[in-house]
């Protein structure tokens, strides 16, 4: 029974005799919206605690009184829950608030209001994330009253059932140490589609595109057509022309025997034939520049949709990793993903870097408690941090959350 209702109920007590039996109706909303099971959990931020006064004060319902904490210490309960819905949808919590039965909320006797808890179902494992506004239930066999659509999630609409609480202390929302390797931000890298089938090619085809060596084109017979499979060989000279100095005095790969291709290619690359490319030249280098010191490349714009920007990650970006133990910028970072591969991080970063190429120069994939996060950051403040990844919500279907790092 929230708050609200505790005047009311103290009336009922004093006044059976009059007629007041029975509380307004509650129950399920007779129209609900489509789609509530894919409500999204409430996003845990740093909300202050009132050392007293308002929603700290002790009060009492019922004849029994209840002290509120007021300090941020993490609160871990196992009990019953129940859930309220149409009959005080729109009325006021105990923050001032206006009670949404479609939102990810619930009301508690003593957590400091608002807060925020993981209330998982142990019957089916189920987990969400509410927002703590209210005050109840105020009834010695219950720990929490969830909202309609909470308590949709975990499959608690059928009446009371157990579950397990634990409160998300202002510190671990503000760190992030509050998620754990469970919950669904964390992904193993995508799995091969159902159904595929690994087609073997000798390794010498999927060798980068290169062009024939200035040997190779100098031969009077290159001016004819030459098989595809052909040039793999050529490709495997070239990558050995750009070896380092040290191996410069090694026998060109083009000379090894052919042996190490098939002799002839599957069926559909029997009649395709291509001219081989003109020698590559490499640009002069200016002396100003050959005789400046090393520094860091600066980063390569990538156009979005091209081929380097849907699987390569930006320069800006591709060497970007740090553990939580190095040096970072304070600041405030949001997190966009976290991954147990490190393959899944770099696809994720790519797809952002692709979709705001602004963001790629703040990208970092942070290697943390065995995941691999991706994050972007610093900003000075929190409305900052969101206004900047507030387009991916939409374009990527992200979850951004701020990690603050001091």
């Amino acid at each position: 029974m929230p708050l609200r209702w505790a005047t009311w109920t103290a009336a009922c007590v004093a006044a059976v005799l009059a007629g007041c039996a029975s509380a307004p109706r509650d129950g399920p909303p007779r129209n609900p919206p489509a789609g509530l099971a894919q409500t999204a959990d409430a996003e845990p931020r740093v909300e202050p605690i009132r050392a007293e006064g308002g929603t700290s004060r002790p009060y009492t319902v019922a004849g029994r009184s209840y002290t509120p904490l007021t300090d941020d210490r993490p609160l871990v309960e196992r009990g019953l829950a129940s859930w309220y819905g149409q009959g005080f949808h729109a009325r006021a919590t105990a923050t001032g608030e206006p009670y949404d039965m479609y939102a990810m909320t619930a009301a508690h006797r003593t957590m400091p209001l608002p807060s925020y808890a993981r209330v998982r179902n142990p019957a089916n494992g189920r987990e969400v994330i509410v927002r703590v506004n209210d005050r109840g239930p105020f009834r010695d066999d219950r720990i929490i009253d969830l909202s309609y659509t909470a308590a949709l999630r975990l499959d608690l609409l059928r009446g009371v059932a157990p579950v397990e609480v634990e409160r998300l202390t202002n510190e671990a929302i503000r760190t992030g140490a509050w998620r754990r390797p469970s919950d669904t931000q964390l992904a193993a890298s995508p799995a091969a589609p159902a159904g595929a089938q690994a087609v073997p090619v000798p390794a010498a085809w999927v060798q980068p595109v290169a062009a024939v060596p200035s040997s190779a084109a100098a031969s009077p017979s290159t001016s004819a057509p030459v098989p595809v499979w052909r040039l793999a060989q050529a490709s495997t000279a070239v990558a050995s022309d750009a070896a380092p100095a040290s191996a410069a005095a090694e026998p060109p790969v083009a000379n090894a025997p052919a042996t190490a291709l098939p002799a002839e290619p599957p069926p559909r690359f029997r009649n395709m034939e291509v001219a081989p490319l003109a020698p590559m030249t490499p640009a002069p280098v200016p002396a100003s520049a050959a005789a400046a010191p090393a520094s860091p490349a600066a980063p390569a714009a990538t156009l979005p949709g091209s081929a380097a920007s849907a699987g390569a990650l930006p320069p800006s970006a591709a060497g970007a990793t740090a553990s939580a133990s190095s040096a970072i910028a304070a600041g405030v970072w949001m997190q966009l993903g976290a991954f147990r591969e490190r393959d899944g991080a770099q696809t994720l970063l790519a797809r952002v870097a692709a979709s705001q190429p602004e963001l790629a120069g703040r990208l970092r994939i942070v290697e943390e408690a065995g995941a691999h996060k991706v994050q972007v950051g610093p900003y000075a403040t929190r409305d900052a941090a969101q206004a900047a990844v507030g387009p991916l919500r939409g374009a990527l279907g992200l979850s951004p959350f701020a990690v603050e790092r001091r």
